[in-house]
This record gives C-alpha cells, structure tokens and sequence, in this order.
C-alpha cells in the first residue's frame, strides 16, 4: 500500500479521497491555486503545494507543475478525483512515465471510452445494446441529414468528444436539421476543439440509469448495481440515488453484465461508471424497459456516495486497494443491496433565473447533523466552510447531501428534512428548489425521465411556501425580542411598548417578492401586542412568541405556532422554517430618504466572470430579447440580451476583460 499520494483535485472531492487515506495510515498532499490558498482540502491533507494562479488552465490543468509537486513531496500515486485530469489519458502516462501510479484506469482505456464515436462502435462488437443512430467518421452535412432521416426524428445530435450538455441538440423534423448541425458544430469546436457529432435516436421518457464498475489488475470485474440520474437540469444532474426505483432484478442484472462486458472490453481497472439511456413506454410498466449504452466515464463519479450508502463500502479504498496491485475486496455474489439511499447536489444558482450561477461568500452555512454512512442516515461531503467564498472560477457545487433509509418513502422524508435544516445565507443556493423536487408528487410516483423539472416547472419554480404574514410575524417578534433584552427590571424601561395607560402603534415597511408591504403593530396599556398586516387582504391579531436557542416559536391569531431561524444580512431577514424559507428586507425610512432611482438604460453583468464576446457594437439597433454578449463564469456560458429595444452607444469592455458583479457592460438607449 502506498505511504503517500497527491490529490489532483480541489474542493469536496480532495477533501473526501483525503479522509479515506487518513482513515488508511496514508498520508496525503494537496494542491492549490490562488483562490483556494486558504480552502478546507488544504487544511484536509498533511501538505499541501502550490501551482498556479486561480483560472484552471493555470493551476490545476498544470500537470507538469502537479508531477513536480508530487516528485518533490515524495509523493508514489496521484488520485485524480473527477473533473480537471482525472480523464485525461496524457496526464495519465505523464504519471507513468514520472514513477508514479495514477489511481484510475490505463491511458488506454481513457482513450478508448473519451471519444464516443469510437467508443460506440466498440461496444457494438462487445455486445453491449446501443441507440439506434450514426457514428460514423464522414461528417459531411448531406450525409448526416440523410442518416438522421433514417433513424427517424426525434433525433439527438452530440459532440463526439464532448461532455456536460455542450454540444448536443434535439431535433424534432427534418427541416430543421441543418441549422441546428451548424450551431452544435460550432459550439462543439469551440468546447472541445472538434466539430465531429454523432446522431441518434432521441428516446422518448428517457431514463439515466448508471451501473458502478470496479475492475483490478489480476482480470476481476464486478458491478455495484445502479444509480438513477435521470432528474437533471442543463443536461447536469441534480438528484441521484440507488437502487433505481422500478428497477426488476433481471433487468440489474442484464445491465450489469453489459456494464462488466463494456469494462472488459478495455481491459478497465478501477471505479468507472457505465451510462445507460434507459427508454420506458410507461412510468409504471419496469417490465417494458429497454437500455442502451450512451458512454463509460473513466474516472469516480460525483454520485458515487449513494452506491456507497447501500453497499457499507468505501470506494475510494477500493480505488487505493486496486491501484496498489491488490484483488478486489469481494467477488460479485457477495455484493448485497442494503436500504435506499439519495444524493442532492447543493448548488450556487438561482434556479428561477434558469439555474445561474451564483458567487458570493457563505456567510451562514449550517448544515444538519451528520453520521458516518455506514452506520447513520446523514451524511455531507463539502470542500466549504463558514466564511468560504464560492468563487468564479470554480463549478457551483457547494456540497452533496446523502441520506439513507429503508425504504425510497422513508430516504426522501429525511431527505426534506435534512435539507430544511440545510441553511445558507449570502448567496443564492437551489436548496428550497431541491426541497420543491423532493416534495413533487411525480418524484415522489417515481415518475422519473430526464425531462421531469421541465416536465414540473408549475410546481418547482417561483414557489414561495412561505407565508408573507409568518415572515412578517417572526421579523416583528424577532424586533421585539431584541428590544426586550435591553430593557431595565422597572416597568418605565421596558422598550416591548407597555405604558400606564393608552395605546400606541408602531409601523413596519418590508420588501417581500420585490413587493413593498407594511404592518402595523399595536401595543396596549397591558404590554398585549397586536399585528396587523396591511394590503388588499389585511391580517390582524393577537402576536406571541418564545425564545428557543436560535429560533423563535410565533403564534399570530389563531394560527398554529411556527418555528423559525432568522439570521440577518444587512437589512435582509434570511428566515427559515420547516416548511421552507424566505427573504424579508425590513425597511428605516430614515436610512433611504433621498435616494434616487436607479439609473436606466444599464446592462450588467449577473455574477463576476470573463466577457466571451460581444454581438453587438457602438451604433447598433437591437430588438427586446436580442442577444448581445456572451459571458463565462463557473464553466458555463451565459448569453446577455437586451431588456428593451434600443441603441448600443458604448461597449465598456473587450472579450477576455474579467469583469466584477453588476459591473456595466455596455450602455444601451432607448
């Protein structure tokens, strides 16, 4: 077993390979860039080395500088986690060719599976079922048109070598075929730096079922059974978990065995995951459905922690078993399915701005209780802290979210529970989101294929669950509890509005949903309080409250008693219950006389990043809705439009400019 590895990774993932070794006796180095110099999977490893500034391709994606670092620290493997290197089959016999071990599979096999025409037309000779479609090399248009009208539309057009969504497009005729080649093309070129598509068939209520490989060095291959990923956004997972629901036990096997057969075929060693589409003509008939390989990636997957969950194993030991020279741990009939268990990808997004990205510094971070997954229901893999910040240059996972149970009903109760106590203040998150997918009855039906959010939108999107009037009641008792705490033992100190005799009445200005609101609360002689809510449906009532820790418990009226967290950012009241959370600005007109309205005719930039392009210039007429630049941040690319018809009259910056958030990118008149 080795003494020591280097993790060529960062965040969640760097922290997870580090507690495994630690568990081991290995001791563990750590790389860095900039942004991360102060990060949790620094302080996770014994050492850590710096390599680059804070943009991947100048730190992370250095792997000459990662090799230096791991021959000067003495370091005898490199685990690559998922993402950056980790299928790159260069880096992989630059590994080899340095003395050390790269905890994954061959080059070779990398190499096999990274192009997925290749790898199509290797799998058919393996046996393993494919979508009906093209892979062919000749990518002449005429030809493509002509092989996607064969197969038949719905036809689903994808970047041989691409990956997460870039490149790929539906198309529902034929007509519309060449417009939609031409843009895949180019987006693939400028992704992936080759304009080769393959087309297949689009499967209609498509599943996205994977099967867990682990492969050794002494010929041994076995299946860890399967995970569905079929709830996605962008073409990117969002919910994960195993066994797939529905799933007959001639269909695992089946999978599994073509999953092993497609392993073998390349002489795999290591985690590696075999993805499935999975086609179902009805949501509650398993029996009808079909697979089809759609590619293997080479590498351990974000999701594994589910497989992990319903088997008691440790998969990145497994991965340091294997890469050391040793048999796997366990043969295939001893491998047993325990429970059901789910992962949640917690995001920096805003999912009712069509899922962007957010940054920002996590100014309350609390999460629920954790256990280690073998033998408690809990558990959290993050690369963040408390005061972390979640940069740009990075994706927008802040953590994953797994819980196990019994039974799917009893896994997706403490799902919701986990992340109502899941709270998080200082920038957007898709916590409440994730809580709105969990609660949806077609999730809940396990009514699952890869279009479900879509499918779902009414439900999952600008869901407030939250009341205006319980928001209100817990600010106004929160504003009260901190006045009481300051008051004198005589009565004349009390600041909860109690007076010899009369009644006195003290107004609240909020902004709830971008919508200004107000109540008033009315304090009788006897220190009662009363709240009344103004607006078109006026609420009013009786206002008590207790102090609990953190929280409060708020009673208004006749309603049930609520309990709720609050934890202030400005005048921003973040407030959290167990059936969902909200914002509230509480207003002092004192601090907002004389502020003027915003400037007009402004086009900024929603979140810090690099500008791609601009498709506009100075003098330029544009429509409502026109795009007119491009920007990257966190791996994405995001399109600016225009708001309103108008004229481009100054571009304020140049592709390539790193640009903050809410800076001005070009001035727009009307």
């Amino acid at each position: 077993m080795f003494n020591k590895i280097l993790i060529a990774n960062r965040g969640e993932i760097a922290c997870r390979v580090a507690a495994t070794a630690r568990r081991m006796g290995i001791k563990t180095v750590a790389v860095y860039s900039d942004a991360d110099a102060g990060a949790k999977h620094v302080q996770a490893c014994d050492e850590a080395v710096h390599v680059g500034s804070s943009a991947p391709k100048d730190s992370y994606l250095r792997w000459e500088r990662i090799l230096q670092a791991a021959k000067d620290t003495g370091a005898q493997a490199v685990h690559p986690g998922y993402g950056f290197l980790s299928e790159n089959e260069d880096f992989a016999k630059a590994c080899a060719a340095a003395g050390l071990v790269f905890i994954g599979p061959p080059a070779s096999a990398i190499l096999a599976m990274g192009l997925k025409a290749e790898s199509k037309r290797l799998m058919a000779s393996a046996g393993v079922p494919l979508v009906p479609g093209y892979h062919g090399a000749d990518q002449d248009p005429a030809l493509l048109q002509r092989e996607a009208d064969h197969i038949g539309y719905p036809v689903l057009i994808k970047a041989s070598a691409g990956g997460g969504g870039k490149g790929m497009r539906v198309v529902e005729k034929s007509t519309d075929f060449a417009a939609a080649l031409a843009s895949c093309q180019r987006e693939a070129s400028n992704s992936f730096g080759s304009d080769a598509v393959l087309i297949e068939k689009y499967v209609q209520r498509p599943r996205h079922i994977e099967i867990q490989v682990f492969g050794d060095t002494h010929g041994n291959c076995v299946y860890l059974f399967e995970r569905d990923c079929s709830v996605q956004r962008r073409h990117q997972k969002v919910l994960e978990e195993a066994p797939a629901p529905g799933m007959t036990e001639s269909l695992r096997a089946q999978m599994g065995a073509a999953a092993v057969a497609a392993a073998k075929a390349v002489n795999y060693v290591g985690a590696g995951t075999v993805e499935f589409i999975v086609e179902q003509t009805a949501y509650d008939q398993p029996e009808s459905m079909k697979f089809f390989f759609m590619e293997m990636n080479t590498r351990l997957q974000v999701e594994h922690p589910v497989t992990e969950a319903i088997t008691g194993l440790d998969l990145v030991e497994w991965q340091l078993r294997v890469a050391s020279g040793e048999p796997l741990p366990l043969r295939q009939d001893q491998l047993k399915i325990q429970g059901h268990a789910i992962e949640a990808r917690i995001c920096a997004e805003n999912p009712d701005k069509q899922f962007l990205p957010a940054t920002g510094t996590l100014q309350v971070y609390r999460k629920p209780q954790a256990s280690h997954f073998e033998r408690g229901t809990v558990r959290i893999d993050d690369g963040v802290r408390e005061g972390d910040t979640i940069s740009p240059f990075y994706d927008s996972m802040v953590a994953k979210l797994i819980v196990q149970g019994d039974t799917r009903e009893q896994a997706l109760s403490r799902l919701d529970t986990a992340l109502a106590q899941t709270h998080i203040v200082g920038l957007h998150t898709n916590v409440q989101f994730l809580r709105h997918v969990v609660r949806s009855p077609a999730f809940a039906r396990a009514q699952l294929d890869t279009a479900l959010i879509q499918r779902e939108a009414a439900v999952l999107f600008q869901q407030e669950t939250v009341a205006l009037a319980a928001a209100v009641a817990a600010v106004v008792a929160h504003t009260l509890r901190a006045e009481q705490a300051l008051q004198g033992h005589d009565p004349f100190s009390r600041r909860d509005g109690w007076q010899s005799h009369g009644v006195t009445q003290r107004r609240f200005e909020f902004v709830w949903q971008e919508q200004p609101r107000s109540a008033r609360l009315i304090c009788l002689h006897d220190g009662a309080t009363l709240l009344a809510l103004e607006g078109d449906t006026p609420v009013s009532g009786p206002l008590r409250f207790s102090v609990e820790g953190r929280g409060l418990w708020v009673q208004w009226g006749d309603t049930a008693p609520c309990f709720s967290e609050l934890d202030w950012q400005g005048e921003t009241a973040h407030l959290f219950t167990p059936q969902g959370a909200t914002r509230i600005v509480v207003l002092d007109p004192l601090a907002h006389a004389g502020e003027t309205a915003q400037e007009g005719g402004r086009l900024t930039a929603p979140m810090p990043g690099k500008v791609v392009s601009f498709a506009v210039k100075a003098g330029d007429k544009v429509k409502a809705g026109q795009a007119l630049a491009v920007m990257e941040a966190m791996k994405m690319e995001h399109t600016i439009s225009a708001p309103q018809d108008g004229t481009v009259t100054e571009l304020l910056y140049a592709p390539g400019d790193q640009v903050a958030d809410g800076a001005e990118l070009l001035k727009l008149t009307t």
